[in-house]
C-alpha cells in the first residue's frame, strides 16, 4: 500500500469503470482529488518481490485496490470519497486494510468524524463498515443513478491512545518486572 500519484490514474480508471459500472468518477474528478492537498488517495498495488519479477515485461505493478479519503485542513470532519478492490482480491482484507490506512489518515488530521455512503444494495461493503465502528445515521433515497439508496454511515474518530511500552497495561511489563529488569531503553543504556 502506497500514496497514489497520477501516474497510478490509468489504472486506478480503469478499476473505477469496471466497479462502479452506472457511478464511475469522471477522470478529471479523479485527477483532482488526488492531486488535493485535501485528500489522501492510497493505491494496493502488487509490487514485483525478487528481481527477476521486475525483469518481466510486465507494464508495472498491478493495482489490486484504491481509496480515498478528503479532510480539509482545519475540519473536524472528514469523508470516505471511495474504494474500490479489484475482483481477483476481494475477501482477503485489503479493503478493510485500505480502511484502518484511511481512518488512522483522519485520525492524523484531526478528524472527529468521519462520514460515507454506501449503496443499501450492497451487504458486504455495509458489514465492513458496521465492523469497524461505523453507524447508520440516516438514507438518501434513489442516490445513485439505478435508483437504489445510499446509506450514510459515520465513524467517530477516537483519538489514539499511547502509553511508555513499559508503562502499566503494557505487553509483558508486569514480566519484565517479575524478572528483576527496570525495562530501560536501549537509548537509555547509552
Amino acid at each position: 500500500m502506497r500514496r497514489a500519484r497520477l501516474d497510478d490514474l490509468d489504472a486506478i480508471m480503469h478499476l473505477e469503470r469496471t466497479t462502479f459500472t452506472d457511478d464511475a468518477w469522471p477522470e478529471d474528478a479523479m485527477r483532482r482529488e488526488i492531486e488535493s492537498p485535501h485528500g489522501y488517495y492510497l493505491v494496493a498495488v502488487d509490487e514485483p518481490i525478487t528481481a527477476s519479477d521486475a525483469a518481466t515485461d510486465a507494464p508495472g505493478p498491478a493495482l489490486l485496490g484504491y481509496a480515498g479519503l478528503l479532510a480539509p485542513s482545519g475540519s473536524e470532519q472528514g469523508d470516505i470519497q471511495t474504494i474500490a478492490v479489484a475482483p481477483e482480491s476481494r475477501g482477503l482484507g485489503l479493503g478493510r486494510g485500505l480502511m484502518h490506512a484511511l481512518i488512522t489518515a483522519a485520525r492524523r488530521r484531526h478528524v472527529a468524524e468521519l462520514f460515507l455512503e454506501v449503496r443499501a444494495d450492497n451487504p458486504i461493503a455495509r458489514a465492513l463498515y458496521d465492523s469497524l465502528g461505523f453507524e447508520q445515521i440516516g438514507v438518501r433515497p434513489r442516490y445513485y443513478r439505478d435508483g437504489v439508496d445510499a446509506i450514510l454511515m459515520r465513524l467517530i474518530v477516537k483519538p489514539a491512545v499511547t502509553r511508555p511500552a513499559d508503562g502499566p497495561g503494557a505487553p509483558g511489563a508486569a514480566g519484565a518486572r517479575a524478572a528483576g529488569t527496570t525495562g530501560a531503553s536501549r537509548e537509555d543504556a547509552r
